[in-house]
């Protein structure tokens, strides 16, 4: 059966890093992948700034989406500066409705960047009100809650990652993986190496820098290892790469019919007890 998947992270490439080989792999079996980045990443950089650095990023997003044959949008809030107002979420609420969704990821409500909460409470706060005719009646309401789900962090408090799902990405999709990160030259060989302390480290040659890529410590090839391993309960044999997702208890149930069409039927659990 084909399926509707909404990745909405705080900035354009967020998706990508956290569930790019799950948009690949989705988008490669026919369903219908969406990007949606709620900030339009005006901020990071440590040379570049306003709207050229705005226009650049849209530019990555829109090669990363042709590589993975996905749609990507960059909405207009300014990187930073994202605050998780009414009129924020009913845009989010008309999107979701538009889409209509049966999976959305995003943020967990805990992390480092506010944009990235703000962008997790925005999501969470429109998870049930998307079914709800009479707040933005302009939009027809969903008549069924999506599931609503998180993309892997490695923060512990108030409590850690849980996953209930996770993934298996083919080699070839790892790959494709890549080609979509590799699109983000201003995050992945500029400013993101640049905040962290490794500008030095990044190769200039194009061939070299890609292979560097894999093994960046935000982007690493053994962070997907990692979780084949963390979560190999999950998964059904032997398996390299993964991709893990924490299900919310604010969206629809993670039944089998979906676990089976967009995660190979993984042997997804229900989440426990926590807070949403």
């Amino acid at each position: 059966m084909k399926r509707t998947v909404l990745v909405i992270g705080a900035h354009p490439d967020d998706a990508d890093i956290r569930a790019g080989g799950f948009a690949c792999r989705s988008a490669a079996a026919g369903h219908d992948v969406t990007f949606v980045s709620t900030t339009d990443g005006r901020a990071g950089h440590h040379e570049q700034g306003g709207i050229e650095l705005v226009e650049r990023r849209k530019a990555e997003a829109a090669a990363a989406a042709e590589i993975a044959g996905i749609d990507y949008q960059v909405l207009d809030a300014p990187d930073g500066r994202l605050r998780p107002t009414l009129e924020r979420r009913e845009r989010l609420i008309r999107l979701i409705r538009r889409l209509s969704p049966d999976l959305v990821l995003t943020h967990r409500p805990n992390d480092y960047h506010p944009d990235h909460r703000y962008t997790s409470q925005l999501v969470r706060d429109a998870a049930y009100m998307v079914t709800v005719p009479n707040v933005c009646p302009g939009t027809p309401a969903l008549d069924t809650n999506p599931v609503f789900a998180y993309l892997l962090d490695t923060f512990e408090r108030p409590y850690p990652f849980d996953p209930d799902v996770a993934v298996r990405i083919p080699s070839e999709m790892v790959d494709r993986k890549y080609a979509m990160l590799d699109c983000h030259e201003s995050q992945v060989y500029e400013w993101l190496p640049y905040n962290t302390g490794r500008l030095g480290e990044v190769p200039d040659d194009p061939d070299r820098r890609r292979a560097w890529l894999e093994t960046d410590p935000l982007a690493s090839l053994a962070e997907m290892r990692e979780a084949a391993d963390r979560f190999g309960d999950l998964l059904s044999g032997e398996v390299e790469y993964a991709e893990a997702f924490e299900v919310s208890e604010y969206g629809g149930a993670l039944d089998d019919d979906l676990a089976g069409d967009l995660f190979d039927g993984a042997n997804a659990r229900p989440g426990t007890d926590r807070d949403g």
